[in-house]
């Protein structure tokens, strides 16, 4: 009980400062992997169901997250040339700054600083990752 209450806290704790830094930039952090994940994309944009598989989410959440990213000017929704029943979500311009503007945010004040050693640190996520597999 003490490894699963300890984890669900760190959770919070994290999941707290995290939103602190996104919250001024109208994201939640659902919001800002999907805007990473297209920055990183190679075309700038990824269809619907590879960010499903991506993230891990239920495609309702996909939806979710993109529909709101659209509404902001963040992202745009078009269609496969080669296949106009897939659709695509593309990072816009302003999508592409407000997600750099968060990662640096969140380098600087979140995960440059966990309050652990290096050491710790790579220690930690090896034994989430057996916990995780």
């Amino acid at each position: 009980m003490a490894m699963v209450t300890s984890l669900v806290r760190a959770h919070q704790l994290i999941t707290e400062d995290v939103a602190e830094v996104l919250k001024p930039l109208d994201l939640t952090f659902a919001r800002f992997e999907v805007l990473r994940l297209l920055a990183f994309a190679k075309s700038a944009s990824l269809s619907m169901t590879r960010l499903g598989s991506l993230l891990q989410v239920h495609p309702t959440s996909v939806t979710s997250a993109v529909d709101r990213l659209v509404a902001q000017g963040f992202v745009e929704r078009l269609r496969r040339e080669q296949d106009r029943r897939v659709v695509l979500a593309a990072i816009t311009e302003s999508g592409r700054e407000v997600v750099e503007q968060a990662t640096l945010g969140l380098n600087q004040q979140v995960f440059a600083g966990p309050g652990l050693t290096e050491r710790e640190v790579r220690s930690l996520t090896r034994l989430l990752g057996r916990l995780r597999a």
